[in-house]
């Protein structure tokens, strides 16, 4: 027997994936309807990068009424990238533009605000890891540099919020994509003594909704379907679509980024998380993720756009007959935000840390997936520090769990198994949250069952080891903020 039709939009900050969901026989079946590139423009005026939203609600309004009339829709979510966010004024409309977080109009506004309220208050408060690129740092660059915007300004709608508003007319801030802002408490509602140190002087948002709340019904081109707020942050619906098994999992859902971490039933926001930069993210069913970010395949979309590489599989068996280790980076050195040639950034990374310069696209990518596995293995140590205890298995969604080369080299770096799969995670996550609000699925644990039971996984077991010299280097690399 055949359930009900629900869709789920994907938003990610390369592109857009629009996935067709239901149960069949018992089993989660899902189709790809459509993808279309995220996109990104230099808005003239003000020299901002910025998300061409109104071009991306044309795109998810279009793709919902082809879908629409091809069968009925019992419900439509959107997931998206987090921090990113629309102003309102009193009519509605829209204020300003919609920034991108790699736009550089945050530099220096991590400190400024810092300087307002500690660091370690404000880590206490959310749990949040800082990141200059957090709705935090951007608010307090837009009350210096856009106080029109600012003054205007009534209501702030992350990017899944402002979607959800243009396809239901209700406007709500999802739990979720709240906490990835820096200014919701740990206690899920908003810090006003955070806003007020980030320069602003009222409160531009709703009380957040958990995920899996129905917002109301679609306005038009897609009859009646019902809006559902998912898990709006990708990570969020991420995780949920992974198939973890027990406290001892380890997720890395690998994509632009790679957030790698535990669910927890508890907030981890001690100093010593702080320290190690873990971040305590919301989760369906109000569960935490306590992860790290970290700069995932970023590097490698900037060296194929630079270097007009069509064929990753291909670039990827170049890498894999490369020796492994020769040349290291820190991913998340700020040098790779978002340099103007990658390319560049890398090189010149090495030739400053004494390193051999990768030359060939090959090496190039080889550098960045050797780096990226350390980084797993230095999330791992330090996971283990803060619980105290051994994790077992390490779980890879998403994109980039497409990577073999990359999975095992995970494997090795972490010495423990790495289960790949599955792919549309954040899809699956998202429709799983839509039909746990329609009755259809009890619960998170029942919807990893169903999708455990849906789809194949491919298992990587640890076949080496890092060499001492190359976790030297690496550790030296992290220390030392060679980029800053």
């Amino acid at each position: 027997m055949n359930g009900p039709r629900h869709l789920a939009i994907d938003l990610g900050a390369s592109s857009g994936r629009i996935v067709v969901g239901q149960i069949r026989d018992g089993r989660l079946d899902v189709q790809t309807a459509g993808r279309f590139r995220t996109p990104l423009v230099q808005h003239a005026a003000s020299g901002y990068q910025c998300w061409d939203i109104d071009e991306i609600v044309s795109q998810v309004e279009q793709h919902l009424e082809r879908c629409a009339a091809e069968a009925p829709l019992a419900s439509v979510g959107v997931d998206s990238w987090g921090v990113d966010y629309v102003l309102l004024d009193e009519n509605r409309q829209r204020v300003g533009q919609a920034v991108s977080y790699r736009d550089k109009r945050t530099t220096g506004m991590l400190e400024r605000v810092c300087a307002r309220m500690p660091a370690d208050e404000i880590y206490r408060r959310t749990g949040i890891q800082f990141m200059p690129l957090n709705t935090l740092y951007q608010l307090a660059a837009a009350a210096e540099q856009e106080q029109q915007w600012m003054a205007d300004a009534r209501h702030l709608l992350l990017i899944p919020d402002y979607l959800h508003f243009r396809l239901s007319g209700v406007l709500s801030n999802e739990y979720t994509n709240a906490t990835t802002t820096q200014i919701l408490g740990l206690d899920g509602d908003w810090d006003l003594d955070l806003l007020r140190a980030a320069g602003i002087q009222r409160n531009l948002m709703q009380r957040p909704i958990p995920a899996a709340t129905i917002l109301g019904e679609t306005q038009a081109g897609a009859g009646r379907a019902k809006v559902v707020a998912p898990a709006t942050h990708d990570t969020a619906s991420a995780v949920a679509g992974a198939p973890l098994e027990g406290p001892d999992e380890v997720y890395i859902s690998s994509g632009t980024w790679s957030l790698m971490g535990i669910e927890s039933l508890v907030p981890m926001a001690s100093d010593a998380a702080r320290r190690m930069s873990f971040t305590n993210e919301g989760g369906l069913e109000r569960r935490f993720r306590v992860l790290r970010n970290i700069t995932g395949m970023w590097p490698i979309q900037r060296i194929c756009d630079e270097q007009q590489i069509a064929d990753v599989p291909k670039l990827v068996a170049e890498v894999a007959e490369l020796p492994a280790w020769r040349s290291l980076i820190n991913p998340n050195d700020p040098v790779f935000l978002n340099p103007a040639s990658m390319t560049e950034a890398i090189r010149s990374y090495c030739r400053q840390t004494q390193q051999p310069e990768p030359q060939t696209n090959a090496q190039l990518a080889r550098c960045v997936f050797d780096s990226l596995a350390l980084a797993y293995r230095s999330v791992i140590d330090d996971l283990e520090t803060l619980l105290q205890r051994k994790l077992r298995r390490i779980r890879v969604i998403g994109g980039g769990c497409q990577n073999q080369l990359l999975n095992q080299l995970c494997a090795d770096a972490c010495g423990m198994p790495v289960v790949a799969g599955p792919v549309e995670a954040s899809a699956l996550g998202n429709l799983s949250a839509q039909m746990i609000a329609l009755g259809e699925i009890e619960n998170l644990d029942a919807a990893r069952r169903l999708i455990r039971a849906s789809f194949p996984m491919q298992e990587f077991s640890p076949r080496g080891t890092v060499p001492e010299a190359a976790g030297r280097t690496f550790k030296h690399l992290l220390a030392a903020g060679v980029g800053a």
